[in-house]
């Protein structure tokens, strides 16, 4: 009986360290980008319930991890997403480049290693959309 509780709890905590884990999103920072490539000004998220419907639309995303991808043309989008995993420790950054593709679908390529590649359907492309825009 206590190696199975053993066990549980290990794998408890193992589950806890994947992806963002016990983790809070605190605040995002978009920038867009303009047609000769430029980053425009930076638009700093930090309405809570905003950054849960931002939260709940990288969810849907479908990742591809460890796959390397090359886009034809410059992101539309820099989203940086800073999350807090302990208050004694400083925030983590994860980096999303992201295309809205003419199919009204999005293309997203992470720097977590665990992500990488993904794509979001056309509805959550558009809820990404507002509410990373708006």
């Amino acid at each position: 009986m206590k190696k199975i509780i053993n066990l549980t709890i290990l794998l408890m905590l193992l589950a806890g360290c994947d992806g963002h884990g016990n983790s809070q999103l605190e605040r995002i920072e978009v920038q867009k980008v303009s047609e000769e490539g430029n980053y425009e000004e930076t638009i700093m998220i930090t309405d809570m319930e905003r950054i849960d419907l931002i939260k709940e639309t990288f969810i849907e995303v479908n990742w591809e991890p460890n796959t390397k991808a090359e886009m034809a043309r410059k992101e539309d989008l820099l989203a940086a997403l800073f999350y807090s995993f302990d208050k004694n420790m400083p925030e983590r950054l994860y980096e999303y480049r992201i295309w809205f593709n003419s199919n009204e679908t999005a293309t997203i390529i992470s720097n977590n290693e665990k992500e990488g590649y993904g794509k979001l359907d056309k509805e959550n492309a558009e809820k990404l959309k507002e509410n990373l825009l708006n």
